[in-house]
């Protein structure tokens, strides 16, 4: 996709980049480098996410009434371009992308007022509460209790999965708060202090070494009724709002442009030749992200949602970040595993270096893009229903 930008807008990316080049220390680029995981390390995201406030544009999706810079569809993809090509860290999502737009769509005017300044700023760190032990693909099966006591409900049961809960001092979830009727019916969605007593959370460790993930227990948490975010047993409709913006936030393409270019970088560096089927194959995806992408942003920015266009955008992000993933550890060969037992060639460029540490990490992680969010299969199922009507 061939894009050509107005006077005004190229003015705007040399803003960008002259920003990134001023603020994109050498600490900050190889926190994104040397990121293995799914997200970003707790400390990095930290750093640049308090930097990205102090500047304004730490919500680039964010409309102005809510501390957004209020900026076009266009700008949005130059700042995400712009900041993929310099390597900058990429923000955890369970704040900015998730939980914020759920407030702006369906929080009360306090809940906005108390909780987006605050997601903005980086003084509350977010995670979800969605899966458990027994209900992860199947979401309408959860069954963490959430019992009505006054002006609290009282949570029993937990939840698994959860990222950065080791770090988050918030967590938006999923309970049950009725069993007679339907299991969509019961559902509400809650906001909860992660200081709360009786919730205790437990690490979970990944098979490439990292702790990113973790099970999360309730024993009779209690949480305020001002914490629901929608009605009493409506936290369906809430939570199937938020999905869609997890699913095709839209910022996907230019990460996606900008892993194939060092994969090819990479490539020219040990003297390979990927195959051309593969590439073809694997640009056609990521050519069809950005498209979806700005279909979306432009949804966005006429005050709508993503809708069922982030279930394709999810499903074919996913499949391409793992084929580069496999592209990287086939051309990397035994340096992939990493560390001691299979360093780095002596000599070898900064970014050689950094995906030997990582690839072996990004193969074993990025396999969950295709359940993390819903599976693949779920989002097949939606888009033949609401995008093909089958």
């Amino acid at each position: 996709m061939d894009l050509r930008f107005s006077p005004e807008l190229e003015a705007f990316r040399d803003e960008v980049r002259a920003f990134l080049d001023g603020t994109l220390d050498d600490a900050l680029r190889r926190g994104a480098a040397y990121n293995g995981g799914m997200f970003q390390d707790y400390e990095t995201n930290i750093r640049w996410h308090r930097i990205l406030a102090a500047k304004g544009w730490v919500a680039p999706a964010w409309p102005e009434r809510f501390g957004g810079p209020g900026w076009s569809v266009e700008q949005r993809y130059i700042f995400s371009a712009e900041c993929a090509a310099a390597g900058a860290p990429a923000l955890a999502p369970m704040g900015l992308g998730m939980c914020g737009p759920v407030l702006m769509g369906h929080g009360t005017e306090e809940q906005q007022a108390t909780f987006l300044p605050r997601i903005l700023s980086g003084e509350d760190y977010w995670c979800q509460g969605y899966s458990e032990p027994g209900s992860g693909s199947d979401l309408a099966a959860l069954a963490l209790d959430a019992r009505r006591d006054g002006d609290h409900y009282v949570l029993n049961g937990s939840k698994i999965w959860t990222t950065h809960a080791h770090h988050a001092n918030w967590m938006f979830a999923l309970v049950r708060t009725d069993r007679s009727g339907k299991p969509q019916t019961g559902i509400t969605f809650l906001l909860i202090p992660m200081d709360t007593p009786g919730l205790r959370v437990d690490p979970i460790i990944f098979i490439s070494g990292e702790h990113e993930v973790n099970a999360v227990f309730f024993d009779d948490v209690r949480v305020p009724v001002s914490h629901r975010v929608g009605a009493e047993n409506d936290g369906w409709t809430v939570a199937k709002y938020l999905l869609e913006f997890e699913r095709g936030g839209g910022n996907a393409g230019p990460g996606l442009e900008a892993a194939a270019q060092r994969l090819h970088r990479l490539a020219a560096d040990h003297g390979v030749a990927l195959p051309e089927g593969t590439l073809a194959t694997l640009e056609v995806t990521i050519e069809a992200v950005k498209t979806l992408e700005f279909r979306i942003l432009s949804a966005l920015g006429q005050g709508q949602n993503p809708g069922p266009e982030s279930s394709m955008l999810k499903t074919l992000a996913g499949q391409a970040r793992q084929q580069l993933s496999e592209l990287t550890v086939s051309l990397l060969g035994p340096t992939a595993l990493g560390g001691a037992a299979a360093p780095a060639p002596r000599g070898a460029t900064p970014e050689v270096a950094a995906a030997s540490a990582t690839a072996a990490a990004r193969y074993f992680n990025y396999r969950a893009l295709s359940i993390a969010g819903g599976t693949d299969e779920v989002q097949r199922d939606i888009i033949a229903k609401r995008v093909l009507g089958l």
